[in-house]
């Protein structure tokens, strides 16, 4: 048996979770269901909330247009949050829900936007940064959805990160070598530490704000080849390498 169904749909919700419980369904969940992808009376719906892992559901239609959810059994028990911190310089619109939703595929337990000097933009819509990573979680089997932090200043957001956290900076100007190497040494030979990453933005980082995340403690500044990377693209790059060498890809 696969470890997810991704034939039933699967929706957050914010409501305890337990056997028996019969749940409205919010206007938009319910044309979602009903209208979009058709479905009806006693078909499955997988439901989570961040808390008590995922549950079965069967649709009870109250309307032509309304239904509610009777929970029936859990499916699989919660997870914990990935301990992967995701720091980055807010891109526009589009781009930034793009990269909020690749954070939350690639493992990211929590989303931080930071504002440097060459932040394009430093007004950041929150509640969409959140919307956008429970729709990840919602279409990838994520139990646990990140954690989504107001902006704040990169002095504050790195005086915030505790010191054993390795911070993994992707930096331009970092010499030209083997990353997985680099990584590897940085962690040291125990078990890998907590993890953060920090993306600036398309600018990238001022010299004094390099000189600053260069002097933190436990920090490791990463190239990612001869290429200049778009930022919503280094995202990618940067938590596939971490995951992969650090983190649960290993």
């Amino acid at each position: 048996m696969a470890a997810y169904d991704f034939t039933a749909p699967r929706l957050h919700v914010t409501h305890d979770l337990a056997a028996g419980l019969r749940l409205p369904l919010e206007r938009a969940q319910a044309n979602y269901l009903l209208n979009v992808l058709r479905r009806g009376p006693d078909d499955p719906v997988l439901l989570f909330n961040g808390r008590q892992g995922e549950w079965r559901a069967t649709l009870a239609a109250t309307g032509r247009k309304s239904a509610d959810l009777v929970v029936a059994e859990r499916t699989r028990p919660q997870t914990p949050l990935p301990d992967l911190h995701y720091l980055f310089a807010p891109l526009k619109s589009a781009r930034l829900d793009y990269l909020a939703q690749k954070a939350v595929e690639m493992g990211a337990g929590q989303i931080r936007p930071v504002i440097t000097r060459y932040t394009q933009g430093e007004r950041v819509n929150v509640e969409r940064l959140r919307a956008n990573a429970v729709e990840a979680a919602e279409q990838c089997g994520i139990l646990a959805v990140p954690e989504v932090a107001e902006p704040e200043r990169l002095p504050v957001a790195l005086d915030a990160i505790e010191p054993e956290r390795l911070l993994v900076f992707c930096d331009e100007d970092a010499p030209v070598s083997d990353p997985v190497a680099a990584l590897r040494a940085a962690a040291g030979n125990g078990e890998a530490p907590p993890l953060g990453v920090l993306v600036g933005p398309e600018g990238g980082f001022a010299p004094e704000e390099r000189e600053t995340i260069a002097a933190r403690p436990n920090t490791v500044a990463l190239s990612l080849g001869p290429r200049i990377l778009r930022a919503d693209t280094a995202a990618v790059v940067v938590l596939a390498l971490v995951q992969a060498v650090l983190g649960d890809g290993r």
